[in-house]
């Protein structure tokens, strides 16, 4: 099993050897052996023919293998056992590292024995930016510098979960009236964009608040240059032929041709970006490794040649304009939520073993030359993308990985050692059965155990790396409906932020602080009444941000508002599952009673449910098919891999079966979480803020009511070792706490509750712990 076997062939002469024994066993057992008439023969005989032929003077020989094998890559073989015999020994029989092909071998061990190492040396998955780990794109800058003499930086890369993606964010973010794409790369854009024929005034600066028109070119660059300048679009997503890779002169001619016209060019090089130690010849890389990238020009490269997993896919974005940097990294936050972190992993481990195999280059980098052609004037980004990047409560820059995060939607509490076998066993499984990663029975089984959501055979199941990516599609889909998308004052602000970045109508549902800003089924029926083919989302059972709970009486009621008035509803579960004292929803009669079955759309996730960190996985659960068929036309989703899915299914089982190893440790941890709340709520008090008591999950609200109106004065400002001094507001509570102490927690513009902020605790111990120092000492700083 652990070994590569070499074989040798060779022939002994059998004349002086007594082969009558084995004349024996066959006559007595069907086996036969092998002997060959002479030393030159090829046709074998059994051992009775090479008897009669021998005992009658004949010469008779007998093949003789000599095998050789070697030990492949033995150290890290030996840390893969060393993480299986520390706790993991029933998984070893699911491991299988024989290959028959090197290459095979080469990627897939070294691999295993880094996620092995992983998984036994962290607790937890760390926080990354949504730009992506900043240890692979460190990897993608320096495999780039090191094999291709280009000069990047890890804030010129952010990581997508797919070039589809990648292509489709890029083209929302800016929302040109006409875009022109390489007609090999639109299979999975949204299918309006591919039959809309609105190119009118499409040369006009102002992109078009609603409209977004494809047109499909062909990838060769000569008629792909006629089409631009002819249609004069505002951007354009192109490939390049093979023959026209080679060399930069084709590269230079988009460039020039974009630039001319003003047109933002998105070069797609996936086809032509090889993971190799001896990559082929890249004229685009020629042409960076000695001018930067124009501004008005961007790289898009999709990783999906490993020899191991073949639908295993991440992508990256360069840029080297800052503005597009940040742009682009923020629009992953909204509509993506991440990009999933053991895929970065995996790709990471093949550049680094690409970059250890390279001697370093001791010449020093070339000069590069700046591109000081003059551009006109280009399309920015669209006025909805704008005013939600500007406004909206994003994940702070923390390139030196010093801050404390409390404002982020993720476990950094151990993670439970089942999870972290299924994790591994996914990946060191080799042919896998379909049915090992279908996931939708057990997932009916387990939102009808946690809910009594009722599902049959008519019921479709999808699946994204994260819900975010989910909740965006049905965004899109009440968009196209013409619906209005209705809100609880209290609700998750990076849902809120990414419909008004996909420019969704917009309803708040006004919630009352004596009732925990709970949406009611009178507060609901008010709005109901006044809007057009309402969208209502929910956070339930547990509300996200509050950690308050809808019992079964209180969210019968408000579904049965919202079967009164014809209303969708989009039922988010992904934040539940970690409930401190509550056995769950029984909606089924409701369901049945109202009829709700084509309107509720179930979303969910496990990766707080099962409190596992970085490994994330969405589902969407609707039976409407014309709301289904309508989801699928914007079919650009993250999809999670087949060793999520196979991780994913082996965890429900667990959790079907009531397997105890991972039921305890999500109790204790629970109970962690539940004494950490407590321990905050008596912190903020002690420190002047009003805190509403969460009954769940991993966050929380508290209202600074000592603090507003208050000056705070520092000389030497956390964030950037600057004077720091402000009146504390709603506003700028945030920046005040992040200045002062490195906290880093959600405002009320990120809760939507007015002077409410949130603080998530789901840390490390001693991250806990520290940030309770923080504010206590953010108190002692203002008063």
């Amino acid at each position: 099993m652990l070994t590569s076997f070499g074989k040798l062939k060779l022939f002994r002469k059998a004349a002086d050897t007594d082969i009558s024994a084995l004349v024996e066993i066959e006559k007595n057992s069907p086996h036969r052996f092998e002997f060959f008439m002479g030393l030159a023969g090829d046709q074998p005989i059994c051992a009775r023919t090479a008897w009669a032929y021998g005992e009658a003077g004949g010469r008779i020989s007998h093949a003789l293998s000599v095998y050789s094998c070697q030990l492949r890559q033995p150290n890290q073989v030996k840390m893969i056992f060393e993480f299986l015999q520390n706790g993991f020994q029933e998984i070893s029989s699911s491991l299988d590292l024989s290959f028959e092909d090197d290459s095979v071998a080469d990627e897939k061990i070294p691999f295993l024995a880094y996620l092995a190492n992983v998984l036994k040396e962290s607790s937890f998955f760390p926080y990354e930016p949504p730009a992506g780990s900043i240890r692979f794109r460190n990897l993608i800058a320096g495999f780039m510098k090191t094999y291709h003499h280009t000069p990047l930086t890890t804030d010129n890369i952010v990581i997508f979960p797919s070039r589809a993606v990648a292509i489709e964010n890029a083209l929302r973010l800016f929302s040109p009236r006409l875009a022109i794409i390489d007609e090999n790369l639109t299979r999975h854009l949204p299918r309006q964009w591919l039959t809309s024929l609105n190119i009118e005034n499409a040369e006009t600066d102002q992109p078009s608040a609603d409209v977004l028109t494809v047109i499909e070119a062909p990838r060769q660059s000569d008629l792909m240059i006629e089409l631009i300048k002819k249609l004069k679009p505002q951007v354009v997503v192109t490939g390049m032929a093979q023959f026209e890779a080679i060399t930069s002169s084709a590269f230079e001619h988009l460039l020039d041709t974009t630039r001319a016209i003003g047109s933002r060019l998105f070069l797609d090089i996936s086809d032509h970006f090889e993971l190799s130690s001896l990559p082929s010849p890249n004229g685009v890389f020629k042409y960076l490794a000695g001018t930067s990238l124009p501004s008005h020009a961007a790289i898009i490269c999709g990783l999906l040649k490993n020899q191991v997993y073949s639908d295993l896919e991440v992508a990256f974005v360069i840029s080297e304009e800052e503005s597009i940097f940040k742009a682009l990294s923020k629009t992953v936050e909204l509509l993506e939520g991440n990009t999933a972190l053991i895929s970065q992993y995996y790709y990471g481990c093949i550049l680094y073993e690409l970059l250890a195999f390279q001697l370093a280059d001791r010449h020093p980098s070339p000069e590069r030359g700046c591109d000081k052609a003059e551009t006109v004037e280009m399309i920015g980004f669209s006025s909805s993308a704008i005013s939600v990047l500007d406004t909206a409560e994003l994940s702070i820059d923390d390139k030196e990985n010093s801050l404390l995060h409390m404002d982020v939607d993720q476990s950094f509490l151990p993670i439970p050692s089942p999870i972290k076998a299924a994790i591994f066993e996914s990946f060191a499984r080799q042919n896998m059965a379909e049915s090992e990663t279908d996931v939708a029975p057990s997932l009916r089984e387990f939102i009808k155990a946690a809910y009594g959501f009722p599902s049959d055979s008519n019921t479709e199941f999808i699946y994204s790396d994260c819900p975010q990516s989910l909740f965006n599609k049905l965004v899109l889909c009440c968009i196209h409906e013409g619906g209005t998308l209705c809100f609880p004052s209290g609700s998750n602000g990076n849902y809120v932020s990414a419909a008004k970045f996909l420019k969704a109508n917009i309803v708040d549902i006004p919630t009352e602080s004596e009732l925990g800003f709970k949406l009611t089924e009178n507060a609901l029926t008010n709005v109901l009444q006044t809007v057009k083919k309402p969208w209502v989302y929910i956070s339930g059972p547990t509300i996200n941000p509050t950690g308050l709970i809808y019992s079964n009486e209180e969210i019968e009621s408000i579904l049965s508002s919202c079967a009164k008035f014809g209303a969708r509803v989009v039922l988010d579960t992904s934040f539940s599952g970690l409930e401190f004292n509550f056995e769950g929803w029984d909606l089924e009669d409701s369901f049945r009673k109202l009829n709700l079955d084509l309107r509720v759309c179930l979303l969910g996730g496990l990766s707080l449910k099962m409190l596992a960190g970085g490994f994330t996985f969405g589902f969407l659960v609707m039976a409407d098919p014309c709301l289904v068929d309508e989801l699928y036309s914007f079919s650009g989703l993250s999809k999670p891999h087949s060793t999520v899915k196979y991780a994913t299914k082996k965890l429900l089982g667990h959790r079907e079966q009531k397997a105890g190893n991972l039921l305890d440790a999500i109790g204790k941890q629970k109970q962690i979480l539940g004494n950490r709340s407590k321990r905050l709520k008596e912190t903020l008090e002690g420190c002047g803020w009003d805190v509403l008591e969460p009954c769940a999950g991993v966050s929380m609200v508290a209202k600074p009511s000592a603090y507003v109106s208050k000056i705070i004065k520092l000389d030497h400002s956390y964030k950037d070792a600057s004077v720091y001094e402000a009146k504390i507001a709603d506003s700028n509570i945030r920046e005040a706490i992040l200045r002062a102490t490195g906290l880093c927690i959600n405002s009320s513009s990120w809760t939507g509750i007015p002077g409410y902020c949130r603080f998530t605790v789901a840390l490390t111990d001693s991250e806990f712990e520290k940030a309770l120092d923080c504010i206590v000492k953010f108190k002692d700083i203002v008063f």
